[in-house]
């Protein structure tokens, strides 16, 4: 029995294990392409890549903060200059070196920003020797939208949850079902 008490326990804390996501972009990998990121949730987002660099932004209190890091390597980028430009607007980001992010704070701009549809942005990062172009679009949804997605991302997170606890119940029963055949068939070697 403490065979399979240890069993239940190896394979609950293994579940968690396979779900986590692994070491690059929001979701833990490199993106396959040029991300343009649709209304995930309720605040804006816009993720792009080159061979040089990785870039993460979001429209939210009254800036768009963006992070920037090393695409082979995933680190952080810091002090770099970044410049974003939409249609005939351009704006200087701002170096936050407490959160590590460049952040844009123009007015004319966020206004811009913040109506609903697809925004495509261009960022001119340099950092050092280095510089690069980086495209991507921001999707901002207008209000009714963002409700009935943030509804299914909701509705998605549960049957995440629930795939993970009824695989890691079947695994426990295989276990078990294991355990209980080897035994009897123990027992029934040694009568």
């Amino acid at each position: 029995m403490k065979l399979f008490a240890s069993m239940i326990v190896v394979l609950s804390l293994m579940s968690g294990a396979f779900a986590s996501p692994g070491a690059h972009g929001p979701n833990g990998e490199h993106l396959d392409g040029q991300a343009n990121t649709g209304p995930a949730g309720s605040v804006p987002r816009v993720e792009t890549f080159t061979e040089m660099f990785e870039l993460a932004g979001q429209l939210s209190g009254g800036e768009l903060s963006v992070m920037i890091d090393r695409y082979e390597t995933n680190e952080p980028v810091l002090n770099g200059t970044l410049e974003v430009q939409y249609k005939d607007l351009k704006a200087l980001a701002k170096f936050h070196a407490d959160m590590g992010d460049y952040a844009i704070d123009d007015e004319k701009l966020l206004k811009e920003l913040s109506k609903p549809g697809k925004h495509a942005l261009l960022f001119t990062f340099v950092a050092g020797e280095e510089s690069d172009l980086l495209e991507g679009t921001l999707e901002v949804p207008s209000s009714g939208t963002s409700s009935a997605t943030s509804s299914a991302m909701h509705e998605h997170q549960h049957t995440s949850y629930w795939t993970w606890a009824a695989l890691a119940a079947l695994a426990a029963g295989a276990v078990f079902a294991l355990v209980f055949f080897l035994r009897r068939r123990a027992r029934k070697v040694t009568s």
